[in-house]
Parts: structure tokens; C-alpha cells; sequence
């Protein structure tokens, strides 16, 4: 791999950055620089995903490619893969084929080391919780209101329910804890200890509200996290820059790329390229509610990323003729693109439609998606920056600038002086299309006392499943007359926002009865295959 890729320093330069740590030749981390916007800022996001990923991310590096072989100074921004995933059902998130991010094993695997110090600042706070109770229990803390848990970078579904002594324990996957929100969110070092300090944990035996400043460890916490809040800077197989950093997913978690690592983009580059997890629904809703809106940003254009796979997936045809040419199934899975591009245009007026294509699509299937498309008002364009690289989105790179141009009107979902109850029916019936939301007791009672603690205020964080516009998996395409389940919320006054949990999403994933890491191999020489 080191024989075609060039040098980090080299990348840097080309993209006017100076001053950077190197983590050997090809992987760095940006140091501070004034931050002054120059660039447009394009989302790309989805249609409901198959279990399989719909190649979001290649799309992504490949228009990148494009722009830049097209005489423009791009860069793309991306979410940091997870241990997860990486060993589970999807394996590596380093985009693939000819449009990938490289050292693409050193990338999926440990990296420069964020997650690690973000599992580790987390795990600090818990481990300090449970030792100022064992010493005396200065603060008074009631164990039984503790929220805030351990966290580990794997699935592993034995962490869901444990038990600590005599209270119980729930571990979450990593890149859904609070602390990788506020690395993302954060824009300054003294805004990354403010949030870590503002984490609520737990209440006291008097019902007192208790946060991570009553507790004296946010110093801490803050210092394992000095060299994680530095953007990493890597390249794509062109040689174009990509800078990579924090790994929210976007079913339980915001599911963006950190807002530090996106305004450093928006600063050295023409256009930033920047995707948002899973389906439109999940991903982009949080990127412009609570990303843009905590950072004071805007997307010039909204990419929507489908496959004729996923639409005939969520048309309903089975799992094992997904390859097979058939237009009845993809004409009633269309439903779900017209969800999808309804979502957007309540955010944003400038959308494109584009086709990720696999070679097993037929020009049949591409020309219905295109006229239904055109017809909905949208431009529509064809990638094959999988097996053709910079010259297969070329087409998508001329329409994105274009558009990018264009006069724009964005909007937010809801109003932050919303109810939470208010802010969570503007999301249930514009952007998921239920036709009411019903709450457990234990979801009434929380958001009630949040709202006297003064947080109704926040912005609010759907955690469902990615699968469906609903929080029922089994419902595809464009599901109407249904009503969403309100199971359970959290507090996140560090991140700033209030995390809904919808249906029976589970924050620490399990491994699929065939994951991935049974199609790993390392080789005497040290030569690794199967991540991705």
C-alpha cells in the first residue's frame, strides 16, 4: 500500500495545512489553526439501508476524487469506523474498490487512537462514580438514578445488562456515549471540558440533579481526550485529502463527523464533502437539527445516495433475487426514495438524487429511477466511482457545483423553545410519517423532570432502527398509518440534546451469526485481508 500513496506531509501542504503530528507516514493529526470560511458544504445521505451498506461512504470519497480532478480543492469528511461493525455484519468503513480512504486496515482497526480515549475518558467517569460511593459518598449519591454507563468499542451483547455489586450496569457501544457526542460537537478545547463537565450522571438522595463538576474528574477526562480532539488528516487512493474524525453512529447515536473536523475542511478547501449515517430519517435529520445548528452551519446541497438494490430490498423483494433485474418490486420500492426526498426538501431546496451503481444493475432499472426522479424535481445523476474512481462521479461533481451555486433556504425541524413532547411530534409526522407517537410511563416521567431541570430546551436525538421510516424493522418502503413507541430517554446535558428511544433499539450491538472477522487472515509477513 505505501508504494502509491504519498506522503501525509505532502497531502498537508497541498491542502494549506502546516502544522501537524505525524502517526508514521501516511496518517496525521491537524493542530489548531484560525478557522475562516471559504467552502460550500455537501451532504451526502441515503435511502433506508439494506443489512449490507450501500456504499454512503465510497460515494462520498469518490465525488471528492471527482471535484478535485475537475480543477477544485475538495476534501471529504468522514466518521471514524468502529470496532463493530468492522468485526460484525458490515466490516470495514473505508469506503471500497476505487474510491477508498487509505491506510484503508490502519483506518478500520485501532487508527490514531480516538476511540480508545474516548472508551477510556467514559470509563474514568463510572469508574469514579462507583469509588467516591465506596469512599464515603461525599455527594450522597443515590445509586439507583445512576445513567451513565460503561462503554466498549464491540458488539457484544453480554454488556447489555450486568451487574456491578448491588446495582445493575448497561454497557453501550462507544461510538453511542455521550463523551464521543461531545468530541464531535465540542469547537474548542475549554468547550470540550465545559460540555465533559456539564455530563449529567446521576441524582442525589435528595433528588438533586449531579454532574460531572460535582464530581472534580473533567480535568481529567478532558486531558485523555487532548490528542482524540484533533481532526486526523489520511488521503483517498487519488491522493486527495480526507480528514476523518469522531464515530457517532446514527440509529443511537447524532451520526455525524465532528464539527471541529468540518469547519477546518470548510476552511482550507472550495467544498467539503461530509456524509451523515444510515437513511435520511436517521442521519441527516440529526447533521442539520443538531450538528448544524450546534456548529452554525448549512449544507449548500443534499446528495441522496440509493441503489437499485435497496430500493427493490424495500419494495420487498427477497434478500436472494436482489441482483436480478425486476421492475415491479423496484417500482413499489420508489416509495421509499419519495420519502427520502421529501425529508430533504423540508430542509433544504437543492437535492440530488444519485445512483450508486453495481454492475448487476440494468440500464432498464436506472432509466425508471431517473424519470421518477426528474419527476419529483430533483437532478439525477449515475456513480460508478466503485470500479471507475474519480471519473465514475464526475458527472455527479459538474451537477453538485452547479447546484452548490444556487440560491438556498435551509430550515430546521423544530424550534429549540419546542416542548420536547413538541420537538418529537415535529420529527414523528414530518420526517418518519407516523400518525401518532405514544410514550411509556417511564418515558412521561423523565421528560417531565428534564423539563423542570430546565433542559426542555435541548435539541432532541432519535434513537431507532435504521431499517425502517418507522421503529418497527419489518416495516420497508414508505410505511403510513402507524404510531411510534416512545420506550425510554436520556438526559445528555454534555452533548446537548435528550436521546428518544424508539421501539427496541439496543445501544451495544451484537455480532451476527456470521460476522465478519471469519473472513479475516494475517500472513507471516504481517499482510492483513478481509477488513474490508
Amino acid at each position: 500500500m505505501g508504494d502509491y500513496m504519498r506522503k501525509i506531509r505532502d497531502v498537508a501542504l497541498d491542502l494549506g495545512i502546516k502544522d501537524i503530528d505525524v502517526y508514521g507516514d501516511y496518517k496525521a493529526k491537524i493542530n489548531d489553526f484560525p478557522l475562516k470560511k471559504r467552502g460550500k458544504l455537501i451532504l451526502i445521505t441515503a435511502t433506508s439501508p439494506t443489512p449490507y451498506g450501500e456504499g454512503k461512504t465510497t460515494l462520498s470519497i469518490g465525488l471528492n476524487d471527482a471535484l478535485n480532478s475537475l480543477g477544485y480543492k475538495s476534501v471529504v469528511c468522514l466518521r471514524e469506523p468502529s470496532l463493530g461493525p468492522v468485526f460484525g455484519i458490515k466490516g470495514g468503513a473505508t469506503g471500497g474498490g476505487k474510491s477508498m480512504v487509505v491506510p484503508s486496515d490502519e483506518i478500520n482497526l485501532h487508527f490514531t487512537g480516538d476511540i480508545h480515549a474516548v472508551t477510556s475518558a467514559n470509563n474514568l467517569l463510572c469508574a469514579a462514580i462507583d469509588n467516591h460511593i465506596f469512599q464515603g459518598n461525599e455527594l450522597r449519591i443515590n445509586p439507583e438514578t445512576i445513567c451513565f454507563g460503561r462503554c466498549l468499542d464491540m458488539n457484544d451483547r453480554a454488556l447489555r445488562d450486568v451487574r456491578l455489586g448491588n446495582r445493575e450496569e448497561h454497557f453501550c457501544i462507544s461510538v453511542a456515549s455521550e463523551v464521543m457526542a461531545i468530541l464531535c460537537l465540542a469547537s474548542s478545547l475549554d468547550d470540550l471540558k465545559r460540555r465533559i463537565n456539564n455530563i449529567y450522571f446521576a441524582d442525589d438522595m435528595d433528588g438533586k440533579p449531579l454532574f460531572v463538576s460535582d464530581l472534580e474528574v473533567g480535568e481529567a477526562m478532558t486531558i485523555l481526550l487532548k490528542d482524540a480532539f484533533k481532526p486526523n488528516l489520511v488521503q483517498t487512493l487519488e491522493g486527495n485529502p480526507a480528514i476523518i474524525h469522531g464515530g457517532p453512529f446514527a440509529n443511537i447515536a447524532h451520526g455525524c463527523n465532528s464539527i471541529k473536523a468540518t469547519k477546518m475542511g470548510l476552511s482550507l478547501a472550495d467544498y467539503v464533502i461530509t456524509e451523515a449515517g444510515f437513511g435520511s430519517d436517521l442521519g441527516a435529520e440529526k447533521f442539520t437539527d443538531i450538528k448544524c445548528r450546534e456548529g452554525g452551519l448549512e449544507p449548500d446541497v443534499i446528495v441522496i445516495d440509493t441503489t437499485i438494490r435497496s430500493l427493490k430490498y424495500n419494495g420487498g423483494l427477497d434478500k436472494s433475487l436482489l441482483k436480478e433485474e425486476n421492475i415491479d418490486f423496484l417500482r413499489k420500492g420508489l416509495a421509499n426514495l419519495k420519502a427520502h426526498i421529501l425529508n430533504m426538501k423540508k430542509f433544504l431546496d437543492n437535492v440530488i438524487v444519485c445512483v450508486n451503481k453495481f454492475d448487476f444493475d440494468t440500464d432498464r432499472e436506472i432509466d425508471l429511477v431517473r424519470d421518477f426522479v426528474l419527476n419529483m424535481g430533483c437532478e439525477f445523476s449515475v456513480s460508478s466511482a466503485y470500479s471507475d474512481g474519480s471519473a465514475g462521479a464526475t458527472d455527479l461533481g459538474r451537477k453538485v457545483v452547479r447546484l452548490a451555486n444556487n440560491d438556498k433556504v435551509f430550515n430546521f425541524m423544530y424550534d429549540l423553545n419546542d416542548s420536547i413532547y413538541d420537538k418529537v411530534l415535529s420529527l414523528t409526522s414530518n420526517i418518519y410519517h407516523a400518525d401518532k407517537v405514544v410514550y411509556s410511563d417511564r418515558a412521561k416521567e423523565k421528560i417531565d423532570k428534564f423539563e423542570r431541570m430546565g433542559f426542555g430546551n435541548l435539541e432532541v436525538c432519535v434513537a431507532k432502527t435504521q431499517y425502517s421510516l418507522s421503529d418497527d424493522p419489518k416495516k420497508l418502503g414508505f410505511p403510513r398509518g402507524f404510531e411510534m413507541y416512545v420506550s425510554d430517554v436520556k438526559l445528555c446535558s454534555g452533548a446537548g440534546f435528550i436521546v428518544i428511544y424508539m421501539g427496541g433499539v439496543m445501544v451495544m450491538p451484537g455480532l451476527s451469526k456470521s460476522p465478519a472477522y471469519l473472513n479475516m487472515h494475517i500472513d507471516d509477513d504481517g499482510n492483513i485481508s478481509g477488513v474490508l
